[in-house]
């Protein structure tokens, strides 16, 4: 009989999953109704997917909300897409609270209005005790900026050049405060990036899937976790996230 390895069984899980939210769109498209109801339905989609992701052991689980780039879609869309956020608060924040769940806000804020930043604001200090799950929020977001960011906070901070290295850099990096991503998801068919978690994603296992977010469920959140668990993942001899490392 093979001895049991608790080790193994949670080195099946990631720590940390990343996830596009891609398809909201397409999916109100085929039913006829404008793309704001897809993106309605995909927060009612995202509150049960943290839940689920929670109850599978994963730790911490990013989404990208909103690109820098996103700006360039449609005034309207643009303006109800910050309502929407604003409504989600209002109506998922208490639950969300409730669950456990930690919320963080990650990308830049300069841009968003003040109404805006205060309920992000809000949101994280009511939650801020929360362990059972970290859901951080990527909101007008992008990877390059990311890195860019955090190489000037090191020149303000005093970095020198020749003591500036992966750990100080990940260190100012957006998400410094979480394990790399273990996992990263796309929904909806698109097998890119779009410039989510560069730097973090180095070493991701990727999963790519044609279902559109809206229609994201258990069964594909099972899909996705079942592939990474069947991976033989390798790292290239590379030091672990410090903040793994730290168990963070």
């Amino acid at each position: 009989m093979t001895e049991h390895d608790p080790n193994a069984e949670s080195a099946a899980v990631p720590r940390h999953v990343a996830l596009v939210m891609d398809g909201n769109g397409r999916w109100a498209r085929k039913r006829f109704m404008p793309r704001f109801f897809g993106h309605k339905q995909g927060v009612d989609v995202l509150v049960r997917a943290v839940n689920a992701f929670a109850d599978r052991g994963v730790e911490y689980l990013t989404v990208f909300a909103f690109s820098s780039e996103n700006w360039k879609r449609p005034s309207d869309e643009v303006s109800g897409l910050m309502g929407l956020v604003l409504v989600a608060v209002s109506k998922y924040l208490t639950k969300l609270a409730g669950d456990g769940v930690r919320i963080r806000i990650v990308g830049d804020r300069s841009a968003v209005s003040d109404k805006l930043r205060q309920a992000w604001e809000q949101a994280e200090r009511l939650t801020e005790n929360n362990h059972r799950i970290t859901l951080s929020v990527a909101f007008n977001y992008g990877g390059r900026w990311d890195i860019v960011q955090a190489c000037r906070r090191a020149i303000a901070d005093g970095v020198r050049a020749e003591d500036l290295d992966e750990d100080s850099l990940s260190s100012r990096m957006a998400l410094a405060f979480a394990p790399d991503p273990d996992l990263f998801i796309r929904t909806g068919g698109e097998m890119r990036v779009s410039n989510f978690v560069l730097w973090q994603a180095a070493y991701a296992e990727f999963f790519f899937t044609e279902c559109l977010w809206p229609d994201f469920g258990e069964a594909e959140i099972d899909a996705a976790l079942a592939a990474y668990a069947g991976r033989d993942r390798r790292f290239g001899g590379i030091r672990p996230n410090p903040v793994v490392a730290q168990g963070r």
